[in-house]
């Protein structure tokens, strides 16, 4: 598939909004967004949303910094990855995923560099509102921003202009190492689950997580039927635990006071 001049723009528009929309803290930056806008402008939202919930399964791990970490940038997977899985006939989403993460890491170091840019801003502000000239401090307070936009615009409108370029790219690597890569982003959601999982889990949830493989890989229940299933143990739970709560002993102490677990 070729990407035209136009929606190489469009793509840079919608990554400079969802880039600098982080800054809101909005959430725009998140792989199935980018990614869904990708999909609507090339005409494959299927496959977009594919790679971005795949894509989110993975970054659910990778968006915690452990130990002062930074983690890969979402813009990887969500533009890049999803370019790579609309336009490459021979690269599936799992691939796509793989194919992206050093796009994903490139992207972070290049944001720690914007930050690092505009890190004298703050002192600019201040020493604009001490000399009242408001203009330069609703200058300054948006420095920021506008550099997310900008950085926004030209990763998504390179990355978008320079398909065809990195899809010839792919298309020499060799068939195995693609289907090691395909097994690879195979594994990388789960790796990201696991991490999560190793940050929340707790011994009286252990169970319940448990329980939740057991339905998914031996019952085969869907994703939306473990949800609603783990909605029943929470609200029981929930119920449980108010109304132990207002139990009180004749000493006037409470029954239950154990921290709330939900």
């Amino acid at each position: 598939m070729d990407i035209t001049i136009v929606q190489a723009l469009l793509i840079g528009l919608w990554t400079a909004l969802s880039y600098g929309g982080m800054l809101l803290g909005i959430y725009t930056n998140r792989a199935l967004f980018l990614a869904f806008g990708v999909g609507v402008i090339l005409g494959d939202i299927p496959t977009a949303l594919t790679v971005g919930a795949i894509s989110e399964l993975a970054f659910m791990g990778f968006g915690v910094g452990a130990g002062g970490t930074v983690p890969p940038n979402p813009i990887g997977p969500g533009i890049i990855g999803t370019l790579l899985a609309i336009t490459s006939t021979n690269v599936t989403p799992e691939t796509a995923l793989s194919l992206s993460i050093p796009f994903a890491v490139a992207i972070q170091f290049l944001q720690t560099f914007v930050y690092t840019l505009a890190s004298g801003t703050p002192t600019m502000a201040n020493n604009a509102l001490k000399e009242r000239n408001f203009t330069k401090y609703k200058l300054s307070i948006n420095v920021t921003i506008t550099l997310f936009i900008i950085t926004g615009f030209l990763i998504g409108f390179i990355g978008a202009y320079s398909m065809d370029l990195l899809s010839s790219l792919v298309d020499l690597v060799p068939e195995a190492l693609l289907t090691g890569l395909n097994v690879a982003g195979g594994m990388l959601p789960a790796i990201g689950f696991a991490m999560i999982l190793s940050v929340m889990i707790d011994k009286k949830l252990i169970p319940f997580a448990i329980l939740g493989y057991v339905l998914a890989a031996f019952f085969e229940l869907p994703v939306m039927g473990i949800a609603l299933l783990a909605a029943v143990f929470a609200i029981k739970a929930y119920n449980e635990y108010s109304e132990k709560k207002h139990l009180v002993t004749a000493e006037g102490e409470d029954v239950y006071d154990e921290e709330d677990w939900i």
